[in-house]
């Protein structure tokens, strides 16, 4: 069981790592920006929540398929691919994190009190000084709830990884998709159990973490 742990917290922590930059542009974007299309925006990064995961898997699967845009790329430029590779699965697992790192990000950011920013501005900041003293430190507990609950995401991810990647054993065979293995052999309700568990206490214990550190911040927001 140890190694498929290992592996799950490898895609998972990878995942949520690969997002981070992605999710806080993102947010940041969707937080402070006016502009024409920012209604269809924020739709298609919140895309992957509403859609069966196998609709997303498969739209990777098109992407990165040696024939796809990106696969193409990947192959001639570096001669690397991603499927059926523990990368692909961390590809599956961030794009279907990313929509929640994003909403919580952005929660976090819109409850900082802009008249702080512009009072840092008067005193002489510069807007990025600003940026970096007044409004990430305070929405700080929020971007860390956000990481949490992407890990979280990532490491139960399954539809869109199965899809994707499929479920080979050492590369790409997370918790879920063990769970899903083992239920299909005959007596596998143990390892079935035991894998369950596991999850289950890994899960948990990113949610209480994040609530956690949402009600540090003190604002009252729920990323839930």
């Amino acid at each position: 069981m140890l190694p498929i742990v290992r592996l799950t917290l490898l895609v998972g922590g990878t995942a949520t790592l690969g997002a981070l930059p992605v999710a806080f542009a993102l947010a940041w974007v969707l937080a402070r920006w006016r502009f024409p299309g920012k209604v269809l925006l924020d739709g298609l990064v919140h895309l992957p929540l509403v859609v069966p995961p196998v609709v997303t898997g498969w739209v990777l699967l098109l992407a990165f398929a040696p024939a796809g845009p990106i696969g193409r790329v990947l192959e001639a430029g570096f001669g690397v691919s991603v499927l059926f590779r523990w990368t692909g699965a961390a590809i599956a697992a961030g794009v279907m994190a990313l929509p929640l790192m994003v909403r919580a990000m952005r929660l976090s950011i819109e409850a900082v009190d802009r008249r702080l920013e512009q009072a840092a501005r008067t005193l002489g900041a510069t807007r990025w000084r600003a940026y970096a003293t007044v409004t990430l430190p305070l929405a700080a507990p929020g971007i860390a709830a956000a990481l949490v609950l992407g890990l979280a995401r990532a490491i139960g991810e399954f539809g869109a990884t199965i899809t994707f990647v499929s479920n080979v054993p050492g590369e790409t065979q997370t918790l879920p998709l063990a769970i899903y293995a083992a239920l299909q052999r005959p007596g596998g309700e143990n390892e079935v159990w035991r894998l369950a568990a596991v999850s289950v206490v890994l899960s948990l214990v990113a949610l209480i973490v994040s609530e956690a550190l949402v009600r540090r911040a003190g604002r009252g927001v729920h990323v839930l």
